[in-house]
C-alpha cells in the first residue's frame, strides 16, 4: 500500500511576519537604509526575498514598518509628567554608560538620514511617536517645539557620550551628568510665563492625541 506524502505544514503567517520585521530591525539598525539589502533581511529570517516582498510590498514598506516598531514603544520619554526632567536625564544617563547597549532607535535615525526618503520616515516616526507623546506631557503654549528641542538635547547626549564617546562626557559620574541634565532639560521644556498656554495648541490644530 502506497502512503500519501505527508501534508506541507501551513506556514504561520504572523510568524513569518514577526520574524521578518525582526531581522530588518537588526540589518536597518546595523547598516542604515542604504546598507541593508532585501535579500540579506531575508536570508536572516529563513524565507526568501520574494516572501519579503509578498508581505511587505517594498523595502521601503519594510522600513517605515520597521520605524513603527523601533519608535512607538516610550524608550526615553515617560508615559507621565510627574518629575519629567529627572526621569528622561536619569534614563538617558544610564542608556549612554559604555556598558549599556546600543539603542535601537537612535541608531536606527542615525544610519539612515543619510537617504532623503529613509529620513522623511524617520522623522515622521519621530513626531508621530516621541514627539506628540512628550508634547502631550507639556503644560503651556508651544508644547511641539519644546517637545522637539528636548528630543535635540537627548539625541546631542546620545551622540557624543555613546556613538562618539568624547573622553570628559563619557567619563562623567552618573549622579552629577543626571544632575545637569535635569537642570538643562527641565529649562528646555518649561512654558514661557508671559505667553498665553492655548498659543501653542491653537497654532498646531488642537490638543496632541
Amino acid at each position: 500500500m502506497t502512503l500519501d506524502p505527508p501534508a506541507e505544514r501551513p506556514r504561520n503567517a504572523a510568524a513569518t511576519k514577526a520574524a521578518i520585521l525582526e531581522s530588518a530591525v537588526v540589518a536597518f539598525t546595523r547598516s542604515g537604509y542604504d546598507g541593508a539589502g532585501v535579500r540579506e533581511i531575508a536570508q536572516a529570517a529563513g524565507v526568501t526575498a520574494m516572501l519579503v516582498n509578498r508581505y511587505f510590498g517594498s523595502k521601503e514598506q519594510l522600513f517605515r514598518e520597521v520605524v513603527d516598531v523601533v519608535l512607538a514603544p516610550p524608550t526615553i520619554v515617560p508615559e507621565d509628567s510627574a518629575t519629567l526632567a529627572h526621569r528622561v536625564a536619569e534614563t538617558l544617563t544610564a542608556r549612554t554608560t559604555p556598558e549599556a547597549e546600543h539603542l535601537d532607535p537612535f541608531l536606527l535615525m542615525l544610519r539612515s538620514a543619510s537617504n532623503p526618503r529613509a529620513n522623511e520616515i524617520v522623522r515622521a516616526g519621530i513626531e508621530r511617536y516621541a514627539g506628540r507623546r512628550l508634547a502631550a506631557l507639556l503644560p503651556g503654549p508651544r508644547p511641539d517645539e519644546r517637545s522637539e528641542l528636548l528630543l535635540s538635547l537627548i539625541a546631542g547626549v546620545w551622540l557624543l557620550r555613546k556613538v562618539v564617546g568624547t573622553t570628559a562626557l563619557a567619563a562623567m559620574e552618573p549622579a552629577d551628568l543626571t544632575r545637569r541634565l535635569e537642570e538643562v532639560f527641565g529649562a528646555a521644556i518649561a512654558p514661557d510665563p508671559d505667553e498665553p498656554a492655548d498659543r501653542g495648541r491653537a497654532e498646531s490644530g488642537g490638543a496632541v492625541e
